[in-house]
């Protein structure tokens, strides 16, 4: 809990309300008594939901058939590496979502830590670290894009150059992808799947928790990019894939069916506010540095210049806002923070207003 009085800026949630079409649809099926099990398959309405929601967003065509749910992406990470992946060191750029800093260990497997520059302002991957990652033994990326923490999304190019190298060393990817209905304009969503020559050795993680605010109902998907990698997943024993909510499926299928003219709002609404943050921060915080935010809803901000190795700990203590402190995404992410924007334009203004007055004392 937060404490009284504390802004929690930090939650990877939104402040805005549940979509009516979700709700009502949640509704309708505690009513109709949808509370037990839902079944074990793969495919079906939330296959067919997630594939016509991928081809009218983002271009993609996407067999429904290969689309496996599972509880979340986290959990869907840890089962496409212990069921797919060989044993042997899993690469991850870092900073990285840090619930997933622990799932190589998890799964009996090192991490090797592919540390982007915090002073490179478009935050790019050098590839000849993968190549090298992979020459050495490793034999799977965890990639996350849209990127959490860092706001980028990475271009079709981009996801070529990466996809060169992994298939020169026969290795595999896993491909993080809860974040893609966030894609702020300016920028466009590429499935990792959507790239050519990646169905083989590449499963894709979606959800509709982030963007829809419905994380707490547990469902989401491995999208898989063959038959024969679905049929590994999906043959696996049930203990291997938590299991999902039949609630989650029905937000899921409401959200992707129904929630397109919701979700604009927000997407519109995030925008402006990315927007207010620069101009909050050139103001109140100009020694702050930011990545231009090009999806989430999540800020990554370097602070380093106020001498802090600890400012969120700093404006918990003097400003009353919790902020996420960089070292939780890479130890050595130290004089960072991420900022949930999020909310209210008052709520965001007040935010920078407490964290500044907190890192001028």
């Amino acid at each position: 809990m937060t404490e009284p009085g504390v802004i929690p800026a930090w939650v990877a949630e939104m402040d805005y309300a549940v979509a009516d079409v979700i709700t009502d649809a949640l509704l309708e099926a505690v009513i109709r008594g949808r509370t037990g099990y839902p079944p074990y398959a793969f495919g079906g309405e939330l296959g067919r939901a997630y594939a016509d929601w991928a081809e009218r967003h983002f271009d993609q065509t996407v067999d429904p058939e290969l689309v496996i749910p599972t509880v979340d992406v986290t959990a869907g990470m840890r089962l496409a590496l212990d069921v797919l992946s060989e044993d042997a060191p899993v690469v991850m750029p870092v900073p990285a979502y840090s619930p997933q800093l622990e799932i190589a260990e998890i799964t009996g497997r090192k991490r090797v830590d592919l540390v982007v520059d915090p002073d490179d302002e478009r935050a790019v991957i050098d590839l000849e670290a993968p190549d090298a990652a992979f020459a050495d033994g490793a034999r799977t990326l965890i990639l996350t894009q849209p990127h959490n923490p860092w706001g980028r999304v990475f271009t079709h190019a981009e996801l070529e150059g990466i996809r060169d190298v992994v298939v020169r060393h026969g290795a595999r990817v896993i491909s993080d992808e809860i974040h893609a209905p966030l894609v702020l304009p300016g920028a466009d969503h590429v499935s990792y799947l959507a790239v050519d020559g990646t169905a083989d050795h590449a499963v894709a993680l979606v959800a509709a928790s982030k963007a829809f605010n419905i994380a707490g109902l547990k469902c989401a998907r491995v999208v898989a990019g063959d038959v024969a990698t679905r049929d590994r997943l999906f043959g696996a024993p049930m203990a291997r894939n938590d299991s999902w909510s039949t609630l989650g499926v029905v937000a899921a299928l409401a959200a992707y069916d129904e929630g397109d003219p919701w979700l604009a709002a927000p997407v519109e609404r995030l925008d402006r506010q990315r927007t207010l943050l620069e101009a909050l921060l050139a103001e109140h915080l100009p020694l702050a540095r930011m990545r231009p935010l090009e999806a989430t809803y999540l800020a990554w901000l370097d602070l380093r210049a106020y001498g802090f190795r600890d400012p969120a700990q700093v404006c918990l203590e003097r400003g009353r806002v919790r902020l996420a402190p960089g070292h939780d995404y890479h130890p050595g992410s130290t004089g960072h923070v991420r900022l949930n924007i999020a909310t209210s334009a008052e709520r965001l203004t007040e935010i920078v207003h407490r964290m500044a007055r907190a890192l001028a004392t």
